[in-house]
């Protein structure tokens, strides 16, 4: 079986390892983005090598699941750290507008974020995402990596909701994490996603 096989690579930080402090600190960002997504990123890499390895007839399904969590995890984490400033930022007037229309307004959509955080069943993210079908925003719930992601549907944020994103700082506090994180939404990068998503909605 062969598959297009293009490395993977852990993307930089887009602000330093201690400017979210205090709602995540220092040593926790270390130990999230350089271990916990590099390990995702490195897994990626290693089963798409074994894939491609694959004599004919072999049972591709193992590796396959394998790749879907590790890529889910790089992919997710990568649109976490853009997910998330050490300044306040607001949606843009098209962003705003779909939010009061799918939620009734930005901080009803931020509290159904945070009600996703704190009541996962076990690991997993909340997400904002844009649903083509319904032409509406949708907060959604992905358990692990990969699944219960809502076919052709596009995420404009995305928060971490495993373990190891929260407890260095909060021990097993989720509650005041789900609280904290979604205050700092990048509104901003969150506005060029749905802005992409959706050209035609005029900003």
């Amino acid at each position: 079986m062969q598959t297009l096989t293009i490395p993977y690579t852990l993307p930089d930080l887009p602000y330093a390892y201690d400017a979210m402090s205090p709602v995540l600190s220092e040593q926790a960002m270390h130990l999230h983005h350089d271990k916990h997504h590099g390990s995702y990123v490195k897994a990626a890499n290693e089963t798409l090598e074994q894939l491609d390895g694959l004599a004919e007839g072999d049972n591709p399904s193992p590796l396959l699941k394998r790749l879907a969590f590790n890529v889910g995890g790089h992919v997710l984490h990568s649109l976490y750290w853009t997910s998330i400033s050490p300044t306040s930022t607001q949606p843009t007037a098209a962003l705003t507008a779909a939010i009061s229309a799918s939620f009734g307004s930005v901080e009803k959509a931020s509290a159904l974020l945070s009600g996703a955080i704190e009541n996962l069943a076990g690991s997993g993210w909340a997400a904002l995402v844009w649903e083509p079908v319904s032409d509406r925003l949708i907060v959604t719930q992905l358990h692990d990596h990969q699944g219960d992601v809502i076919a052709g549907s596009v995420p404009i944020l995305a928060f971490d909701g495993w373990e190891h994103a929260y407890y260095l700082d909060y021990q097993a506090d989720r509650p005041k994490w789900a609280a904290a994180i979604v205050e700092t939404a990048d509104w901003n990068s969150a506005s060029q996603r749905f802005a992409a998503t959706s050209p035609s909605t005029p900003d």
